[in-house]
């Protein structure tokens, strides 16, 4: 496809519409309107002009403006679709157990489709990738054109380019002195005024054109932001929970930090001591004051040995409060919640018939003992054991996670009448004894509870990408918003003054703006060609 030479010497590439020297309307066929479209100056848009290898096929199709909004109607959806279950991260079975058990059919056909975990899925973030290819390519197939044409107006325009703007007039009468108070008016007016053999261009305001390619940039670079979060190590959002006394692992660390949880504190406000909330808290009755973790952070020191206790050095203590997180590393350590968690129950194994207690035996719930041996020949043994019991569809008894919120065992009791053993199912608040009556029972003495502190490991490295894009989204949007590009053109056309306008919004106040140039000068306000249009029409 060749460019195409206009009869001013202008260079242009093929499709183009207006040369954008002069301005001359390249094919009057195609053309018969009566007024210029302006949106891209008539410059040729790679879209508009090549359509024949796959390449081609490929930027049209991104380069449409109803492929990005169908993209972004596409996610939208997919995004609410998300919202309706809570996602993988937010529970604690796994997600082929948890969907179908929570939510029958309609739970099992969600996880299936991959809505479990829809931000992180390859299929959402292929949308996302999508949404910044077609940006990328929209701005490109307009912006570079739409520069070059601009770059490359001449002050001296075509007679058919000037006949054809919104605003139009001309004058018979010329006074060089009105055209010197117009030259001056403009420039009070902050115009970039432009002369060449007596004809102006007078222009401002051309940044405004690249408010929505700003726009777009900050888009692309908000997306790419929000991708980075799904590359490892550039985004962290973890829970840890901490139980007093314990050290774990800080998530996404390597290994290489540990906290040890030495304290959990709730304190709640006093009404004797707070006067002022007296009132509202007899009302409200307990309000939480403060949740507060008392931490000592550890640094893994040396090189990590498989099955080895690692060698931990410390850093620094702090006491981690609700908006006062734990930071270091570029991490954030926030406290989030709490939970009370049983640590311990004890039980008597006891004569049923005499209620006598032969022995007590303690069991950590966390880690308990396969035998206990109470002595005098009596021993228990732990033959199953359900931290959160449950009875399964099939009847069976199992345990829907691993913490001890409803812990049930079954014993077997060995004593001296019974050397032989008996069984027993024990869960709180129930007992059921399999293979009849026993002669002994496991009767429950107590419970021990620990605090457990529910902290978020967070880091984000991406955050800096994000506010960038949004920074530069907003800069576009305020300067394509609140300027506009004005253009006015005061030619020497046959011994007459030909008054032109141009602007690419805002045409009232354009129109407002060329009565004050032409103030005390003889010449006539141009006219709006596009309401003779209208006026017609409409006595048509």
């Amino acid at each position: 496809m060749k460019d195409v030479k206009c009869e001013c010497g202008h260079v242009n590439p093929h499709g183009t519409v207006l040369c954008e020297a002069c301005g001359k309307i390249l094919d009057e066929e195609e053309n018969k309107n009566h007024l210029l479209d302006m949106r891209y100056e008539g410059s040729a848009r790679r879209s508009q002009t090549y359509n024949k290898t796959i390449i081609d096929k490929i930027w049209n199709f991104f380069s449409s403006v109803k492929v990005g909004v169908w993209l972004i109607v596409i996610t939208l959806i997919a995004s609410i679709l998300g919202t309706i279950l809570p996602q993988e991260m937010y529970i604690d079975l796994p997600p082929e157990v948890y969907y179908q058990q929570e939510y029958g059919w309609f739970g099992k056909l969600y996880y299936q489709l991959g809505f479990h975990d829809l931000y992180g899925s390859w299929w959402y973030l292929l949308l996302i990738a999508l949404i910044g290819i077609s940006l990328v390519i929209c701005s490109l197939d307009r912006v570079v054109p739409l520069y070059k044409a601009l770059k490359a107006q001449r002050v001296t325009r075509h007679e058919g380019f000037l006949k054809r703007q919104r605003i139009f007039g001309v004058n018979h009468h010329i006074d060089d002195n009105d055209l010197a108070i117009v030259k001056q008016h403009l420039l009070q007016k902050h115009y970039h005024v432009r002369e060449e053999n007596g004809d102006l261009l007078a222009e401002k305001g051309r940044f405004s054109r690249w408010g929505p390619y700003v726009n777009h940039v900050g888009l692309i670079i908000f997306l790419f932001g929000g991708m980075l979060r799904f590359v490892p190590g550039m985004y962290v959002n973890e829970n840890l929970w901490i139980r007093e006394g314990e050290t774990a692992v800080v998530p996404e660390t390597g290994e290489q930090f540990y906290l040890q949880n030495n304290q959990f504190i709730l304190q709640h406000y006093d009404k004797d001591k707070n006067k002022t909330f007296e009132k509202a808290l007899e009302r409200a009755g307990d309000v939480v004051k403060n949740y507060q973790s008392n931490v000592v952070l550890y640094k893994r020191s040396g090189k990590k040995i498989p099955g080895e206790t690692p060698k931990l050095k410390k850093v620094k203590e702090y006491k981690v409060r609700v908006n006062h997180p734990l930071t270091f590393d570029g991490y954030s350590v926030y406290q989030a919640s709490f939970r009370s968690e049983m640590n311990a129950m004890t039980f008597a194994l006891t004569n049923k018939k005499t209620k006598k207690p032969v022995g007590e035996l303690k069991i950590n719930l966390l880690n308990p003992k396969e035998k206990y041996d109470l002595g005098n020949g009596y021993t228990v043994e732990i033959l199953n054991y359900f931290p959160d019991f449950e009875f399964a569809k099939n009847g069976e008894p199992s345990t829907k996670s691993r913490v001890p919120n409803n812990p049930a065992f079954v014993f077997r009791m060995f004593t001296p009448e019974k050397p032989k053993g008996e069984t027993s199912f024990v869960a709180i608040r129930q007992t059921i004894e399999p293979f009849g009556n026993n002669t002994y029972k496991m009767a429950f003495k107590g419970i021990d509870t620990k605090n457990v502190s529910g902290l978020i490991v967070r880091k984000d490295s991406s955050l800096w990408v994000i506010i960038l894009g949004g920074i530069l989204f907003m800069i576009g949007v305020v300067q394509g918003a609140y300027w506009n590009h004005r253009r006015i053109w005061v030619q020497h056309k046959n011994g007459e003054v030909w008054i032109a306008a141009h602007t690419n919004k805002n045409w009232y106040g354009l129109k407002r703006e060329i009565e004050r140039v032409l103030e005390n000068t003889k010449l006539d306000l141009p006219k709006d060609q596009f309401q003779n249009e209208q006026t017609d029409k409409e006595g048509a």
